[in-house]
């Protein structure tokens, strides 16, 4: 952005290395931008070449399938603010000096661009038709930093700039709250913990503690329907719900750690790993080698164990309402369930 030719440019598209745009990209893009002078950035759609790789990647791109689905496409359609996913998409050059260009005080610099580029008043399309081929990281190392990085970096941009949208006197009451509470309170902070306490937390003490009890509508009723919900971008995934939980469950807990450390700004906040992605040529190379698959560490043995638990509560929950009786006693179904749980 800085290079001479530049001051010549519109417009500027973005991709990250692993992004593979169609040759008619930019003719999909371009004339929204030229033909509406208030529309700062066409966002496209993300396509996952290697979501078939392993259970995990399927895990992942039934997320962001439901991210691009719903999240992204209501925004879009309501006119109301949507974040920038960071690659496939294209800025108006204007709009990015007027937001005050890149800054880099978070690690999602940006959903920090788009914030301020809609606070100044600029609107963004996304187009749910086109579609970038990209790619997942299929290791969990590789998934972890990410995660961490997408939970610990809008956490932190909150912090950061909550006082700026609350002051800002260009943009409306009904705007400031949905980005204050719909796009960062609630689905960026409270949704990660939300999930770490209630699976986590409240779910394993209905065994531990007698005097906890929860009711079956929030213990079965409502998770089931969130769950099947978030499978609405992803319907031939539908028979993975299950595996779905447990791996959203086990990632909640790295999530709400980097959510903390955004908020109070401790040590790994400004921490920035690029995600390790294989790419065809190094996959035929390790495939020839046939590496040994990496160990998990024991603290990630137990935290898998623990989130077992939850789930093997709910089954217990409901088979208690439609038990009227029970031959075992309260002590031996917590033996028997935490037995299957390791």
């Amino acid at each position: 952005m800085k290079h001479s030719y530049v001051k010549q440019c519109d417009y500027v598209a973005i991709f990250d290395a692993d992004f593979q745009p169609e040759p008619d990209f930019l003719y999909r893009t371009i004339p929204f931008l030229v033909h509406n002078s208030d529309i700062a950035l066409v966002q496209a759609r993300w396509k996952f070449v290697n979501s078939d790789e392993c259970l995990m990647t399927r895990m992942q791109e039934m997320s962001l399938d439901y991210h691009f689905t719903v999240e992204q496409e209501v925004g879009s359609a309501t006119y109301a603010f949507f974040g920038f996913n960071g690659t496939a998409g294209v800025w108006r050059i204007a709009a990015l000096n007027d937001a005050g260009g890149w800054k880099d005080c978070t690690t999602v610099e940006d959903m920090d661009l788009a914030v301020r580029a809609s606070l100044k008043g600029w609107k963004f399309v996304y187009l749910s038709e086109l579609k970038v081929k990209s790619e997942l990281p299929s290791t969990f190392k590789a998934y972890r930093y990410q995660q961490h990085r997408w939970s610990c970096g809008p956490a932190n941009l909150f912090r950061k700039m909550v006082m700026e949208i609350v002051r800002n006197k260009k943009v409306s009451p009904l705007k400031k709250f949905h980005v204050i509470y719909s796009f960062f309170f609630v689905r960026k902070i409270v949704a990660h913990i939300v999930t770490f306490v209630f699976y986590c937390v409240i779910l394993p003490a209905t065994v531990l503690v007698p005097e906890v009890q929860v009711p079956i509508w929030s213990a079965v009723y409502i998770p089931s329907t969130i769950t099947l919900l978030n499978a609405v971008g992803t319907p031939r995934s539908l028979h993975l719900l299950i595996f779905w939980i447990l791996f959203e469950n086990v990632m909640s807990l790295h999530r709400t750690k980097a959510i903390f450390i955004g908020l109070f700004e401790a040590g790994r906040v400004n921490e920035w790993v690029v995600t390790e992605k294989l790419g065809d040529a190094l996959k035929k190379k390790l495939g020839a080698k046939a590496p040994k698959k990496p160990r998990l560490r024991i603290g990630e043995r137990g935290w898998l164990c623990w989130h077992l638990c939850p789930q093997l509560i709910a089954v217990h929950i409901v088979s208690k309402i439609h038990s009227s009786t029970s031959l075992l006693s309260r002590k031996d179904e917590i033996i028997i369930y935490f037995r299957l749980g390791v």
